[in-house]
């Protein structure tokens, strides 16, 4: 944005707020890829409000509540600068999953406070909880919107036909997964469904969890806590395969003059409005990166040819380890 270029904005559903188009996934203030600094959070959130992010995303299990704590501080005074999402479900108490009408009242209300706010702009179910139906979570949702305490409603990895089912009871702005040029087999299949009913598709983990911006951490030497050492992308074979598939987007870098990490979420956006990418980090030289994307374009053939270097489905290891794929996309 450095062009003095009014940045891209892009509306979060059909009759949702608009946002810049690259927003900021909090998690990594929380411990997740190494060592976090409570401290420094708060002005980094600060310093990014004031440089245009205006889409911040939280949830309660991110250190379980210290997340939503953190964005509750850093929002004092710039509550209206944003547009607020954070999300429930995954049970604080017992690591479970949670989707119950009661739990969803209750989960919203200690949200608000650790964000000491009144209202929560897009809540999202963070996981599918199979025991409940989503009519019955999504109801419940419902009734926070009548109670002002949430404006929108979202699903996280959800498969078609659960975001439908729960469309139909309550108009759904938001459905967020994991979407990158590594990883898109569902954000594909989902997006048929997403782009007719006019909802959003929030992309997490945009950049593959560092695979994609060209910063490979030493995997051998991972700060305790970072939760990379144990997903199947970043393991032995798997590791090589995939930085190989990367390649191709660090060549078309050098050609333009930019970072992978802009390629790769420029291709994002390129792939259609409803896409809003919310990378996350902690250091503000790594969103100042991701922000220059934005004034960053890709030609048709260049969205071609980066499409078939990494063609969908050609990533090694799952998303998760096997525990953690058993409550996504489900």
């Amino acid at each position: 944005m450095s062009d003095g270029a009014t940045p891209e904005r892009r509306r979060i559903g059909r009759n949702g707020p608009q946002v810049a188009a690259i927003g900021l996934g909090c998690m990594s203030l929380s411990g997740t890829y190494g060592t976090s600094d409570d401290n420094a959070a708060v002005p980094f959130l600060q310093r990014g409000i004031g440089l245009g992010v205006d889409f911040l995303d939280s949830s309660d299990a991110y250190g379980l509540g210290q997340n939503e704590e953190l964005l509750g501080r850093a929002l004092k005074g710039r509550r209206d600068k944003v547009v607020l999402a954070t999300k429930f479900g995954q049970d604080r108490r017992t690591g479970g999953v949670d989707g119950s009408p009661a739990y969803v009242q209750q989960a919203c209300e200690a949200s608000l406070q650790r964000l000491g706010v009144d209202t929560i702009d897009l809540y999202y179910q963070h996981r599918v909880d199979p025991k409940v139906p989503v009519e019955d979570t999504v109801g419940a949702m419902a009734r926070l919107v009548e109670e002002g305490k949430v404006r929108f409603l979202g699903l996280c990895e959800a498969r078609p036909e659960r975001i439908r089912r729960g469309h139909a009871v309550h108009p759904i702005t938001a459905v967020q997964s994991e979407f990158s040029l590594l990883y898109r087999e569902e954000a594909t299949e989902t997006r048929e469904l997403t782009r007719d009913l006019g909802i959003a598709f929030v992309a997490y983990s945009p950049l593959g969890r560092s695979l994609l911006a060209g910063v490979i951490p030493d995997l051998a030497n991972l700060d305790a806590g970072d939760t990379r050492a144990r997903h199947p992308r970043f393991v032995g074979e798997n590791f090589a395969k995939n930085r190989a598939l990367v390649e191709p987007v660090e060549t078309i870098a050098e050609e333009k003059g930019c970072t992978p990490a802009q390629v790769a979420l420029a291709w994002l956006l390129a792939q259609g409005p409803d896409v809003i990418p919310i990378p996350g980090t902690k250091r503000i030289e790594r969103l100042e990166e991701n922000l220059g994307t934005l004034n960053l374009r890709l030609t048709p053939a260049e969205i071609d040819r980066i499409s078939t270097a990494i063609p969908i489905g050609a990533a090694a290891g799952t998303r998760y380890p096997e525990g953690g794929m058993r409550g996504v996309y489900i």
